[in-house]
């Protein structure tokens, strides 16, 4: 028996694809309103309490027998104990993080529907509050090996000790059951208390919803210091959000360095005393309200000294209708 857990369930309705991927188990349409959805974590491939762990295959062919599955209390196989069922699943890949193994940390991530019921209040709750979350998975898989020598552990003993260290001092790796080639998936339970030591909380964001409300979602988890997870149609958004942050912050760059220089050139022209340099470093730290203040006053004493013409501006008024070409040069 396999055990892993669930990432946190943010209540969320479901979004016009989960809709139809809903619809695949239900004898009638649901409206978003009645029905409650949320993300969990069945199994990944690290070294697990019980020293074993999938392979990455073996986490995608698992992505495509639980589909459909229904969620238990404690494998109790009862119908009674029927909570939700999972409609769509996927693969996650970290490439900043390594397991025991060596490999990148890969986990199988479900989405999950129930109804909201009176009877399913109290669950809800509980998923909301992060007291219902770990989860075991029940599976068969075809292929258990030994991790050091790649003996069949079902055929044969093969000497090595599940959670020993083998090898050389400084290479030694910890022995475990490789788990591949999964043939059946039957079940996933909420549990007590589960075998794989990654349990933990992250938020997964509905798509569809409009883009500001979108981020400042993942601005709130970030403050809290929750761990998220998109999909790939939502990194695709958050990266083209990003670009056009990036778009506005060069043209806010270019717009305060015009402005610093103008602050600079006013200096000058106002006879300050101050040299370029020194006007010049104080702009450049300077919060751009102060600096378009400052730039207000030095233009107003330029003035004072200076009067800042267009060059081509008319002597009087009337002259622009008389024809006349009298203009300051």
């Amino acid at each position: 028996m396999r055990e892993g857990y669930v990432i946190k369930s943010a209540q969320s309705a479901a979004s016009v694809e989960e809709l139809r991927q809903i619809g695949r188990y239900t004898r009638r349409e649901f409206s978003p309103e009645e029905l409650y959805v949320f993300s969990v974590v069945l199994c990944d491939n690290e070294i697990d309490r019980d020293f074993e762990r999938f392979t990455i295959p073996a986490l995608h062919r698992l992505g495509e027998l639980f589909l459909g599955k229904t969620g238990l209390f404690d494998h109790s196989m009862k119908s009674g104990d029927q909570t939700a069922r999972i409609f769509s699943t996927h693969v996650e890949t970290d490439p900043q993080k390594t397991t025991q193994a060596g490999e990148p940390y890969t986990r199988l991530v479900a989405r999950a529907y129930l109804p909201k019921t009176e009877k399913n209040a109290d669950l809800i709750l509980e998923l909301e509050s992060g007291i219902k979350k770990e989860v075991s998975v029940g599976c068969a898989v075809g292929k258990s090996t030994c991790s050091v020598c790649g003996a069949d552990r079902v055929k044969q003993a093969c000497g090595h000790v599940k959670g020993r260290s083998y090898g050389s001092e400084g290479r030694e790796k910890i022995c475990c059951t490789v788990l591949d080639q999964p043939a059946d998936a039957y079940e996933w339970s909420f549990v007590a208390v589960p075998a794989q030591r990654a349990a933990g909380v992250i938020k997964a964001f509905r798509p569809g919803k409009e883009e500001t409300e979108f981020m400042e979602e993942i601005r709130k988890s970030l403050r809290a210091g929750e761990q998220i997870t998109l999909t790939a149609a939502q990194t695709g958004e958050l990266e083209k959000h990003l670009e056009q942050l990036e778009a506005l912050a060069e043209s806010g760059r270019q717009y305060r360095e015009s402005v610093s220089k103008n602050v600079v050139r006013l200096c000058a022209l106002g006879k300050t005393g101050i040299p370029a340099e020194v006007m010049g470093r104080a702009a450049q730290s300077m919060p751009l309200e102060d600096l378009l203040s400052l730039e207000k006053a030095l233009k107003r004493q330029a003035e004072g000294i200076l009067p800042l013409r267009p060059q081509l501006m008319p002597e009087h008024p009337e002259a622009a209708d008389s024809g006349n070409d009298m203009f300051r040069i």
